[in-house]
């Protein structure tokens, strides 16, 4: 080490440039103007270039594994009359409703059978007599949550069920 080195002080949050040198011990000046001793064993040389010539390799981050059964969207039930018969003009308003009921329990215990996290019901937005029906449903159920899927809890056409 010379005069007008940089040098910094191992394990201290302390630097500086060398202002003299007397055997083993070193004198520098921080950049407050301060003087600090120190033996030569407790320094390091401050090289600005030291690392202008070593090679910066990236790695690619590692991947989070997400199980298969967590990684598929969410089961969707559509409850639209036209999408569980073939001819639904044949049924009466009654007969719409238990079937729409059935359907509604067999994926809640599909659900539940086959462990999934999430379900979406899509009831629609009319009369409010299915929407009804299902929050009757899921409010008599144990071990789910459900909320109105959209921001706007009014008018929403769908609930979002999660299963515990």
């Amino acid at each position: 080490m010379k005069i007008g080195d940089k040098v910094s002080v191992v394990d201290e949050d302390l630097n500086g440039i060398v202002t003299s040198v007397h055997g083993n011990i070193v004198v520098f000046k921080d950049e407050y103007g301060f003087t600090h001793q120190y033996p030569k064993e407790k320094l390091v040389p401050k090289v600005s270039d030291f690392y202008e010539t070593v090679e910066v390799v990236k790695k690619a981050e590692p991947k989070k594994n997400i199980s298969k059964k967590h990684q598929r969207n969410h089961l969707v039930l559509d409850l639209h009359f036209h999408n569980l018969v073939k001819n639904p003009s044949d049924y009466d308003s009654f007969e719409r409703l238990f079937i729409q009921k059935e359907k509604l329990m067999e994926t809640l215990e599909f659900c539940r059978k086959n462990h999934l996290k999430r379900l979406e019901i899509v009831h629609g937005i009319g009369d409010g007599t299915l929407q009804k029906l299902v929050w009757d449903t899921l409010e008599s159920q144990t071990n789910l949550d459900f909320y109105n899927k959209e921001i706007l809890h009014h008018q929403s056409g769908a609930v979002m069920v999660e299963f515990h």
